[in-house]
């Protein structure tokens, strides 16, 4: 991968070189191996180059023959070879940057559909004027931009846009609800003001007097009622769909592993991979936590000697957790949204030793309801047959009452107290219910920051939907590009080729859940690659012990950064709700890990990201002062 950034002045002024500079400076972490930028008067483009495909050539900013357009570039085109043999154009270099310069000349931005691939990039056309940015179908990449006043700037991360703005980045606080609800703000809002999140599936264009015009261009599929499918022809069709993104994925001049945590998603992964790969080496990732409730480095191990890898592991402590966070924050731009954040981070250390370019396991749940909250969708539809206020006065009651042991009790009955199925699809990532953010904020929410109730043909298609289009791209695509690109390694997730999103949104939920087992027709697939324990255990999760860090090693941190006077959470929220979560962990009969941890990295975030954003830009990742 690479980092992207740029600034179109309306005014048609020369674009700083130093501005430039400044922006490709803070994304060197994503492009190592090269930096370069461009510019004339009214437009600067800059670009930091991680090596992957055609690694001497390729250079960017790259120019089209007719010198009609300029583009820079993030991301692989896993079918650029293809693309290629069917585009009459000079070609000068063998990558695929080249190949979508020579597709935007003969066929424009609609070109986009024909890529296959992850992708994010700014294409200018000289004669109209007009810049274009585009975002990959799914958001695997990132791309971000402010429109202030005569100028637009963009760029892969929010610090390289803050690196050149007049003021000091700013909180934008109609944002904080949409925080507080899932640990994320959905596009295209952050939670710096003024700042905007190009949505995925989505493209902008910038026209000459400004105006910014954002349009989608693709969406999942609809189910299709007619479509009769037998249990074979689904699992057969997914067999091949994920042999075919598999292979896909496997494009590229530099060395390629895999994650393997030892779950159905990454074990099918490095199992198709081998066998594409064959006698060649494939070198596997793993992480563990020293707690034996969440440790799956055995089930990674176990699918390493089936398959045959060369692997390797990490483990992770609470230690790590304190010397890391203010860093990765800077990374993210964002409070970092899970624990197993800091997981993914020391895994991309541990492969950048080995390998450029890794897969991984994301987005399987999404796509054929993985989670156990799938199963219980239509239950849950069949509860609002019950009035809201008796509904949630219910759960409310014995919600309140259940130990920490039942954790996942508990975020069932806050999706039970929702008022309508919006709210409930949101609740089940939710920390904070809505109630509650209105006591922590002393308000309402945001009507503008509630992402739309997707349309569907049943509970279970409206879950994964919705799922697909905010906590997917919003949360675990923009967590896994973030810390992987700390380590300068790309990640690719071929669950997320979009020929196979396609082809799961097309299949009936039926084939998803099915006779209670959630994720049915990928487990069917997987039991022909893999042993039947590994395909038929509990579900685990990327989980950190943090319930009991954040009574131990992490607390005294915790309640000083939540509750100092100088505390942005502290002087924000109310005090005495915050004061309460605390010692309620405390105790321990509650189980408040992942609230505290929410606040927890709201406050790091402003420290690094708001208060000391001068001295991050300048040096790095910010530190608490």
């Amino acid at each position: 991968m690479c980092g992207i950034a740029g600034i179109r002045d309306l005014r048609g002024v020369p674009v700083p070189e130093t501005s430039l500079k400044s922006m490709s400076g803070v994304l060197a972490h994503r492009g190592p191996d090269e930096s370069s930028h461009w510019s004339e008067p009214g437009i600067g483009l800059a670009h930091t180059r991680l090596s992957i495909i055609d690694l001497a050539a390729s250079h960017q900013p790259m120019h089209s023959a007719d010198g009609d357009w300029v583009l820079v570039f993030n991301g692989e085109i896993f079918n650029y070879r293809a693309l290629r043999a069917t585009l009459d154009y000079p070609f000068r270099t063998d990558g695929d940057t080249e190949v979508l310069l020579a597709g935007l000349v003969r066929h424009g931005v609609g070109f986009v559909a024909r890529l296959r691939g992850q992708f994010a990039f700014a294409a200018y056309h000289r004669p109209s004027g007009v810049l274009h940015l585009v975002r990959d179908r799914l958001g695997v990449l990132p791309l971000y931009y402010r429109a202030d006043g005569d100028q637009l700037t963009f760029c892969s991360e929010v610090k390289g846009i803050n690196a050149v703005a007049d003021g000091a980045p700013a909180v934008d606080p109609l944002s904080l609800d949409a925080y507080l609800a899932s640990r994320s703000v959905p596009a295209p809002h952050t939670l710096f003001d003024g700042v905007r999140k190009l949505p995925a599936g989505h493209r902008a264009e910038v026209l000459p007097d400004g105006t910014v015009t954002v349009r989608r261009y693709w969406s999942a599929p609809a189910v299709d009622p007619g479509a009769r499918w037998t249990e074979t022809e689904a699992v057969d069709a997914v067999d091949r769909a994920v042999r075919a993104a598999v292979e896909a994925a496997l494009v590229a001049d530099v060395p390629v592993g895999s994650y393997l945590s030892g779950g159905v998603d990454s074990s099918l992964i490095v199992a198709v991979m081998k066998q594409l790969r064959g006698d060649a080496p494939v070198d596997t990732f793993a992480a563990g936590f020293g707690d034996p409730r969440h440790d799956e480095l055995g089930w990674a191990r176990m699918v390493s000697d089936h398959v045959g890898t060369r692997h390797h592991e990490v483990h992770v402590r609470a230690a790590d957790f304190e010397e890391l966070w203010p860093r990765l924050t800077w990374h993210r731009d964002a409070p970092v949204s899970e624990p197993a954040d800091m997981a993914v981070f020391r895994l991309a250390e541990l492969a950048r030793k080995h390998v450029t370019v890794v897969l991984s396991g994301e987005g399987g749940d999404e796509l054929f309801g993985g989670y156990p909250k799938y199963r219980l969708a239509p239950w849950l539809d069949a509860t609002r047959a019950v009035p809201a206020p008796v509904r949630g006065a219910l759960a409310r009651m014995t919600e309140s009452r259940l130990p920490g042991r039942l954790a996942r009790a508990r975020v069932a009955l806050r999706a039970v107290a929702a008022p309508t199925e919006r709210d409930q699809l949101q609740s089940w990532f939710a920390p904070f219910t809505a109630g509650e953010r209105q006591v922590l904020l002393g308000g309402a929410p945001a009507p503008d920051r509630v992402r739309d109730l997707p349309e569907g043909v049943d509970a279970v298609d409206r879950m994964l939907r919705y799922d697909l289009e905010s906590w997917l791209p919003d949360n675990l695509l923009e967590r896994g590009d973030r810390m992987s690109m700390a380590s300068s390694l790309e990640l690719r997730p071929p669950m997320l080729d979009h020929e196979l999103v396609e082809l799961a949104f097309g299949l009936p939920s039926a084939f998803k859940v099915r006779h209670g087992v959630t994720k049915w027709v990928l487990k069917e697939v997987a039991r022909r690659y893999l042993p039947q324990a590994v395909v038929d255990r509990k579900k685990v999760g990327f989980r950190v012990p943090l319930d009991e860090w954040f009574r131990s090693g992490l607390r005294d941190s915790m309640w000083e950064r939540l509750t100092d006077d100088a505390s942005f959470v502290g002087s924000t929220l109310d005090r005495a709700t915050v004061r309460g979560l605390l010692e309620r962990h405390d105790s321990g009969r509650f189980n408040e890990e992942s609230r505290l941890w929410t606040l927890l990295s709201l406050e790091v975030w402003h420290d690094v990201c708001i208060r000391d954003a001068r001295v991050a830009g300048a040096r790095g990742p910010g530190t608490r002062g």
